[in-house]
C-alpha cells in the first residue's frame, strides 16, 4: 500500500484557468520552483471567484468581512517547465461555518502535476480578526461551484 495521494482527474473540475510558465518561475533545473505553484493557485482562485460573479473588493465592502488563508498543502506528481501552458483547475471542496476549503490542481493536458488544498477563514478585518459566518449569498455561490 502506498502513502501517495490519489491523482485527481481533470474531469472532476468545471473551472480552470490557463497560464504559461515564465522564465522567472523556473529554477536552475528548468522546472517550476515549488512555491510558484501556490502563486498559480492564487491567480486561478481569483479567476474562479470572478467566474462566479464575485468581486473580492466589493464583497469586503458589502459584508465587512475579509478572508485569510490559514492552511495550504500540496502534493507533487510531476513538474512544469519553462514556456509550457498549464491549466489550474479550482473547485470548492467544503464550506464550514466560517471557513472554505478549495482544491486547486495544476494540469498539463490531462496530467495532474500538483494538487493543492487551500483553507480560508472569513473574519472581521480586525484587529482582532474574529472568525465570522460565511454570508448566505456567498455560501450559495461557492456551494454551486
Amino acid at each position: 500500500m502506498s502513502d501517495r495521494p490519489e491523482r485527481p482527474a481533470r474531469s472532476d473540475f468545471a473551472f480552470s484557468h490557463r497560464l504559461r510558465v515564465r522564465w522567472s518561475e523556473v529554477d536552475p533545473q528548468g522546472i517550476v520552483f515549488n512555491p510558484n505553484y501556490f502563486v498559480y493557485a492564487d491567480i486561478a482562485l481569483t479567476e474562479f471567484w470572478r467566474a462566479l460573479g464575485l468581486d473580492y473588493a466589493s464583497l469586503l465592502e458589502e459584508t465587512g468581512l475579509d478572508s485569510f488563508m490559514v492552511s495550504a498543502h500540496a502534493d507533487w506528481f510531476a513538474s512544469a517547465h519553462f514556456d509550457e501552458e498549464i491549466d489550474v483547475a479550482v473547485r470548492t471542496e467544503r464550506l464550514g461555518r466560517s471557513s472554505a476549503t478549495f482544491s486547486a490542481v495544476v494540469f498539463r493536458g490531462e496530467e495532474p502535476l500538483v494538487a493543492m488544498t487551500l483553507v480560508y477563514v472569513f473574519a472581521s478585518p480586525g484587529p482582532p480578526r474574529t472568525p465570522a459566518a460565511i454570508p448566505d449569498s456567498l455560501r450559495k455561490r461557492l456551494s454551486g461551484a
